[in-house]
C-alpha cells in the first residue's frame, strides 16, 4: 500500500503537520507528500490524506487565501489552488479510495475545522474515510505550532497507517 499526502498551507504550519503525518504513515507504507498546487491529477496511491488550514470556519476559498496572504509576515506556501479546488478536480479519482483528512486551526470552539469539512466532502465524493479527521492547533493565525503538536500529528499518522495496513478495508462513507 502507498499513501499520498496532499496539503495546503499558508504560513507553513499545515506543511509541518503534513510532514509529521507522513513520518507517522511511513512506519507502515511508502509515502509521497506534495503541496496542493503541485499535486498530481492522477496517482496510484491507495490511501490519500488531505489537509489544509481552517479559514472562516472551514476549508479556504480564494478570497480567504488572498486575505491571509495580505496579512502574512513572510512568504506564503500555497500560492495557487487550495484543497477545496483540488477536490473538485478529483471526483472520480477518489470514489471508493481510502482517505483521511487533517487540518490546522486555532484552539477555540469558535474557529471551526477545515478537517471536519474535508472529511464531509470526501464522504460525499464516495471516498472511504479510514480514521476520524485530525485537528491540529496553531497559536494565532500565523502560528507557531504549540509544543508537542508535531508529535501528536506523527502519532495520528501512525494510527492511520496501522488502521489501513491491518485491515486493508477500514473506512466508511461519511
Amino acid at each position: 500500500m502507498r499513501a499520498l499526502v496532499v496539503y495546503e498551507s499558508m504560513f507553513g504550519n499545515t506543511r509541518a503537520i503534513a510532514n509529521a503525518v507522513a513520518e507517522g504513515l511511513a512506519t507502515g507504507m511508502p509515502v509521497d507528500v506534495t503541496e496542493v498546487g503541485a499535486a498530481p491529477a492522477t496517482f496510484d496511491a491507495e490511501l490519500v490524506v488531505i489537509g489544509g488550514p481552517t479559514h472562516a470556519f472551514s476549508m479556504s476559498r480564494p478570497a480567504t487565501r488572498r486575505d491571509a496572504a495580505q496579512k502574512a509576515d513572510g512568504a506564503i506556501v500555497s500560492t495557487g489552488i487550495g484543497v477545496r479546488e483540488w477536490l473538485d478536480r478529483q471526483r472520480s479519482t477518489l470514489e471508493g479510495r481510502q482517505v483521511a483528512a487533517f487540518g490546522t486551526r486555532m484552539d477555540s470552539f469558535m474557529s471551526g475545522s477545515a478537517a471536519k469539512s474535508l472529511q464531509r466532502r470526501l464522504g460525499r465524493l464516495g471516498a472511504r474515510v479510514a480514521v476520524p479527521f485530525g485537528d491540529f492547533h496553531v497559536e494565532g493565525m500565523q502560528g507557531p505550532l504549540p509544543e508537542g503538536e508535531l508529535d501528536r500529528a506523527r502519532r495520528w499518522g501512525e494510527v492511520l497507517a496501522a488502521a489501513v495496513t491491518t485491515t486493508g478495508t477500514t473506512g466508511t462513507r461519511r
